[in-house]
């Protein structure tokens, strides 16, 4: 679904936020490889160039492409809920089909990045930078099918994805326990790469979830800062907010294992294997979801992480809401996007849904410049008509404790 940008109070923070801080003129110096898909499209076989046409159809695209040995499959872990009207289980299936090569020229993406960051040539971390910066100017494999073997028994078609390579449908699934985890396995030729295994968690109707922002609530990324930002994506080793993992641990072990656990980033499709590793090695479980609007462009990605955040968080929580409205969700964001906004709006939209809100107050280097984001008046704005009682500002996230086992006790 397409995100509208409305004039709301946020877009305009936003907006004044990259004037603030050049955002512009870093994009401009950026590659952006979108706009030589049609040049691409000219190079391609006439089996190919049918391909792509047929892409446009979905799921409904009568010829599939299959995955060959040349090709990457991501497969995104997801999260099982029961269908309101059967009763039966289901899942929404994504993955992401792209080429192992690109017809863009890596190195002259690397380049720029690193001229941007002042990176030389012969520092090591030169090295990470030409791996994280790959999935970002691989070519997509538009019209994809992917096969897999749920808990490695039952065959599953994944697709065909539309034109930017992604494919998102609904699955139905056999029965299971709650809060249990299934893997699902790729089934690809030899010599495919990605991520070819996933994890459905299996989530009852009722019980507890949460919904957690990743830059700047839980990693570190200085989405206010256009270079923090490469630098913090593309070289330096991914580090997790001071405190999180901890208050993270304590949540989860506080609400059981079977809560339901979201992680929902306005950062791209491209940074999932990089994301998802974080999360492993320092969060409890949980699906991953993200924008899938800056493939083949570096310069999207900081457009992806500072426009439209708003609208983007509502239109997928409204969705998580869809599969378990009556579960007791927690979310925690941060200052320096729009999750006071989006969490705000949320709550009104399904009071009874939303039990306790927390917002980290980002005051390092990510709110140099943008110091309004941190005034009370924000949050007041933000959080109108939504108890006092549900909303809270922290800046040490060892205090959150004591909230969040108050809200548990109570509900």
């Amino acid at each position: 679904m397409p995100i509208t940008r409305k004039n709301t109070p946020s877009l305009e923070m936003q907006q004044r936020t990259r004037k603030e801080r050049r955002f512009d003129e870093t994009e401009q110096d950026l590659p952006d490889f979108s706009g030589k898909l049609p040049t691409v499209t000219a190079a391609l076989s006439t089996k190919d160039k049918i391909y792509s046409v047929l892409s446009y159809l979905g799921l409904k695209n009568p010829i599939p492409r299959p995955i060959t040995a040349d090709d990457t499959v991501w497969l995104l872990d997801n999260t099982a809920y029961r269908n309101q009207k059967s009763g039966l289980w289901e899942a929404e299936y994504v993955a992401a089909m792209f080429s192992q090569h690109s017809s863009s020229a890596l190195v002259d993406a690397v380049a720029a990045i690193a001229d941007k960051i002042n990176l030389e040539e012969c520092d090591p971390a030169y090295t990470t930078l030409e791996e994280r910066l790959a999935p970002f100017v691989q070519d997509i494999k538009p019209g994809t099918q992917a096969k897999a073997l749920y808990r490695g028994k039952l065959p599953l078609k994944l697709g065909p994805g539309g034109h930017n390579g992604i494919s998102s449908e609904i699955k139905r699934l056999p029965d299971a326990d709650d809060g249990e985890l299934v893997p699902t396995f790729a089934r690809v030729p030899k010599g495919a790469n990605g991520v070819l295994e996933m994890k459905t968690f299996f989530a009852e109707a009722e019980g507890w979830g949460v919904i957690s922002d990743i830059d700047d609530t839980i990693k570190v990324t200085q989405t206010s800062d256009p270079i923090g930002i490469l630098r913090t994506t593309f070289i330096e080793a991914p580090q997790p907010i001071s405190g999180m993992p901890e208050l993270y641990k304590h949540i989860h072990k506080l609400i059981q294992p079977a809560s339901a656990w979201f992680y929902l980033s306005a950062s791209p499709y491209n940074l999932y294997p990089f994301l998802r590793n974080f999360r492993q090695d320092h969060y409890p479980h949980g699906t991953i979801i993200l924008r899938d609007s800056s493939w083949m462009s570096v310069r999207g990605l900081l457009t992806t992480l500072t426009l439209g955040t708003e609208d983007y968080k509502v239109d997928r929580m409204d969705k998580i809401h869809d599969w378990l409205p009556r579960r007791k969700m927690i979310c925690v964001g941060d200052s320096t996007q729009t999750d006071p906004e989006a969490y705000g709006e949320i709550y009104r939209r399904y009071p009874q849904w939303v039990k306790v809100i927390l917002i980290r107050k980002v005051e390092d280097i990510a709110a140099i410049g943008i110091e309004a984001k941190n005034e009370p008046e924000r949050f007041e704005k933000a959080f109108q008509d939504v108890p006092r009682d549900v909303w809270h500002v922290f800046s040490d996230p060892e205090t959150c404790r004591e909230i969040i086992d108050d809200v548990v006790s109570r509900h």
